[in-house]
């Protein structure tokens, strides 16, 4: 199987995770330019905002570059027709199937690499037309499925026959190895960018990233359905303890409604969501996005 950098046209097979609020057109070019394949994050977008930061984008880059369309999204259907309007090369999508679109996007050649956290989800996405897959571990920072990526990876490899991007745990070169081994064809990153000199997120989130350890990321909303994995923090420990007591969605949204802006435009890290997977124990200092992708391969 190829690696996806070939059939991207990058110079590494490193995708950048589409995290909302974080993954703006500028952050996108910035990776691209660094020889991944840069991805700008509706999260916390409107369709204009989505059109706006493409074309920062494409302003700050010639590589290639792409959007993540989380298809729970109240105006997914219109980012759907944005990304074939702005003539965006590839789309990596979440939380949902991408099936009603697929057709829309075959023909205006766009390459769909769906992210998954099962295999079973993997099966079908390649029978309507996906041309990768990303398996993404429980790992990963922010909203999360069951498996780890060491069970998803090859079982996700087994079931399909198109390449799988490994996603969740991956943050030095040992770990891009051990995806390899699996079966993946590259990676997808995302908390070791957070410590990136050209990540948008506010220094003290960038502090708290290099200051967690491993155990501090933690799974909030197992109960209720939703998890999504954050650091330790006043917030996330009053989340837990009130879904234990059996608080309900509502009551519970108290805590996370803008959580996510706070901490990453105010540097809120007491109240904000400071979504990070478990490499954030192994993220120890800020450095250019350049030197983390070359370290990742070199390794």
């Amino acid at each position: 199987m190829k690696k996806i950098n070939e059939i991207l046209g990058t110079e590494f097979p490193i995708i950048q995770g589409g995290m909302a609020n974080i993954a703006t057109g500028s952050f996108a070019a910035a990776c691209s330019n660094a020889g991944a394949l840069g991805i700008i994050g509706v999260g916390g977008m409107t369709p204009k905002m989505l059109r706006d930061e493409i074309r920062i984008c494409k302003s700050k880059t010639d590589k290639p570059f792409g959007v993540n369309i989380m298809l729970m999204h109240p105006d997914a259907d219109e980012f759907a027709d944005i990304v074939v309007e702005e003539k965006v090369k590839v789309v990596t999508t979440g939380a949902g199937n991408p099936a009603k679109y697929m057709d829309k996007w075959k023909a205006a050649g766009i390459i769909v690499i769906p992210v998954v956290a099962a295999p079973i989800l993997a099966k079908a996405l390649e029978k309507c037309g996906a041309d990768m897959i990303i398996a993404e571990g429980c790992e990963s920072g922010g909203h999360i499925g069951e498996m780890t990526t060491m069970t998803l990876v090859p079982q996700t490899v087994d079931s399909v026959n198109i390449p799988v991007i490994a996603a969740g745990g991956i943050a030095d070169g040992r770990q891009v190895k051990a995806a390899y081994a699996l079966g993946a064809s590259g990676i997808q990153v995302g908390t070791c960018l957070l410590a990136s000199d050209e990540c948008p997120i506010h220094e003290n989130y960038k502090k708290a990233v290099i200051k967690a350890k491993g155990t501090d990321a933690i799974v909030t909303g197992r109960i209720g359905g939703t998890p999504v994995r954050i650091l330790k923090n006043k917030m996330s420990r009053e989340y837990i303890k009130q879904e234990k007591a059996g608080a309900d969605l509502l009551e519970l949204e108290k805590f996370t409604l803008g959580s996510l802006r706070r901490a990453v435009f105010e540097g809120d890290t007491e109240t904000g969501s400071l979504m990070a997977g478990q490499t954030c124990g192994q993220v120890k200092e800020i450095r250019p996005l350049r030197k983390i992708f070359e370290e990742l391969v070199r390794e």
